[in-house]
């Protein structure tokens, strides 16, 4: 609606708005298709912002830390030397060759660490001239500073042999 005020000089507009109540012919608040439309957004940005779901490692090594929570803050800060070895999951060493370490991960090259019991499971140790391993298993063997390293095949573990190497836990 617009009102004219006229005066014998100027000539001025105001407008103002007038709401009127719209009759209820449609109650979109319960209108299926639109509950449906609604749901699938809102799953979708549910879905989006939410984080990855864990793989079996993360969640067995997640398990682990709070298992062991005890052990992590004993671990040593510095470069020490260890007496390195290699192994591998045949049954005539594990007494079991699935290769299900004592973790319950499997083993894997390049990634699995037998640990003495200090070491908690999922401890992230770098080798020198090996590279980055994890603390998944254990043995009747390991105690102190011997580790084993994980190899595919017997050759590969009796061509490692017995070695004083120097590491430190990266996490």
């Amino acid at each position: 609606m617009i009102v004219i005020l006229s005066n014998i000089n100027t000539v001025q507009a105001a407008e103002t708005k007038v709401e009127l109540p719209l009759p209820s012919l449609y109650d979109f608040k319960n209108d299926p298709f639109l509950l449906d439309w609604t749901f699938l957004v809102e799953d979708k940005q549910t879905l989006a912002a939410a984080p990855a779901p864990m793989s079996f490692e993360e969640k067995t090594l997640k398990r682990w830390k709070q298992k062991q929570a005890d052990k992590w803050a004993a671990l040593p800060k510095e470069k020490f030397v260890i007496n390195a070895s290699a192994y591998t999951a045949a049954a005539d060493e594990c007494g079991k060759n699935d290769g299900i370490t004592a973790s319950g991960l499997k083993v894997a090259e390049k990634r699995t660490l037998a640990c003495p019991p200090a070491f908690p499971f999922g401890t992230k140790v770098s080798i020198e001239g090996v590279g980055e391993l994890r603390c998944e298993d254990r043995g009747g063997a390991i105690k102190g500073n011997h580790f084993d390293i994980y190899v595919k095949t017997k050759a590969e573990a009796f061509a490692f042999g017995r070695r004083n190497l120097v590491a430190q836990v990266i996490e």
